[in-house]
């Protein structure tokens, strides 16, 4: 039972991805969203209330698995250089946020409706811890606040990505 629950959600997800893509978050609505995923309006409803509950769960993931992606490679660059700790850190960020760069522009675009802030605040936590102990396991002794190293990786990462995302999103919207 748990597992058709868990294949009925990330199938939702999934299609709530798919509709948002193809018509837009104005035109998203549950009825396309449960008949792209293959399913009914009501079991949709036993997992999402409503439109916007669908849409921040599908933000919620997405970010999840970029944030796993961010602390797996952390994990990996334990003993490394300040410069390979980076390096790679930087290349697997883009590498997860560009994988699929039309879902990350189109979530991006639904953040501000459904408390996108707040989702990325808790990933981002998250994600600075991450880089904090992937910092204290550098092979040379950092001669700045760890803290404060990766608070400026990260911002930097975010920044840069954010402003694909707006770049992006506007390209799309000025397109008929």
């Amino acid at each position: 039972m748990q597992a058709r629950s868990a294949a009925s959600v990330a199938a939702i997800l999934q299609a709530t991805i798919q509709v948002l893509l193809q018509v837009g978050k104005q035109r998203l609505t549950t009825t396309r969203v449960a008949l792209r995923a293959g399913v009914s309006v009501g079991t949709l409803y036993q997992y999402f209330p409503n439109k916007s509950a669908l849409l921040q769960a599908a933000l919620k993931r997405h970010l999840a698995e970029v944030t796993e992606v961010v602390e797996l490679v952390c994990k990996e660059q334990h003993g490394k250089t300040l410069r390979q700790m980076v390096i790679a850190l930087i290349t697997t960020f883009f590498q997860a946020k560009v994988r699929d760069a039309k879902t990350s522009v189109a979530l991006y675009s639904v953040s501000s409706d459904v408390d996108g802030a707040k989702i990325a605040q808790q990933m981002g936590t998250r994600f600075q811890e991450a880089l904090v102990r992937m910092l204290a396991f550098a092979r040379e002794q950092l001669t700045t606040d760890p803290q404060l190293v990766a608070s400026m990786l990260q911002s930097m990462m975010i920044g840069v990505s954010r402003r694909m995302c707006e770049s992006s999103a506007s390209k799309s919207n000025s397109t008929p």
